[in-house]
């Protein structure tokens, strides 16, 4: 079993992710994680902008790079960013994702993947595709929270332009851009809960599975 699952910036589906991973039994790779840990490693020997250091930190990834410290910070996003942006990096880590996606690892039944492209690049021969979106105003909302929650400062209106620009770029760029595959099933979680997204994504993997 491989699911895709694609969308915007806090729609909900890293929280649907890990709950669809454990229920299934699949091995869960956050893709947005792979472009961070090569950032990070790309920084420690010098430009992430830099093509060939970017493209040895792409080749030298493990699963393990996902767990280093600071992978969540600012400096992650910001050096993410700039190795996304090299089209031979986005080239091995196509292989990477993919590779995941149809050789689990620890004995998983399956994998699950989140991110911009799955169901679209990484992953069109997936079976079950997911696409969860949410207003600008619920998913800003939901970002605040996280962050507060977290104990990070934050301010809402600075929050509500991260995730507008965020948006604009994943939808405007020419490689992979965010969109919904043709067979996705869409979600609007703006009016539902965590639990209540969970139950629509299961019916729809089961009316899939049958």
């Amino acid at each position: 079993m491989i699911i895709a699952i694609d969308g915007p910036a806090a729609a909900g589906k890293g929280t649907l992710t890990r709950k669809l991973a454990k229920y299934y039994n699949l091995a869960l790779l956050d893709t947005g994680l792979i472009y961070r840990a090569v950032g990070l490693k790309a920084v420690l020997n010098g430009d992430p902008s830099d093509s060939e250091i970017a493209i040895q930190a792409a080749k030298s990834l493990d699963l393990a790079d996902l767990k280093i410290h600071g992978i969540r910070g600012e400096l992650a996003a910001k050096s993410a960013s700039l190795v996304a942006a090299i089209p031979a990096v986005r080239d091995v880590l196509l292989e990477f994702q993919r590779e995941f996606a149809h050789n689990p690892p620890d004995g998983k039944l399956g994998s699950i993947l989140d991110g911009r492209d799955i169901g679209t690049v990484v992953c069109p021969d997936a079976k079950i595709k997911l696409f969860i979106t949410a207003s600008l105003e619920v998913r800003t909302d939901r970002r605040y929270k996280e962050l507060q929650e977290r104990g990070e400062e934050a301010i809402r209106s600075a929050v509500l332009d991260d995730i507008k620009t965020r948006d604009e770029r994943d939808i405007a760029r020419a490689l992979s851009p965010l969109k919904p595959a043709g067979d996705a099933k869409i979600i609007d979680s703006s009016d539902f809960n965590a639990s209540e997204v969970f139950s629509l994504a299961q019916e729809f993997i089961s009316s899939q599975m049958k």
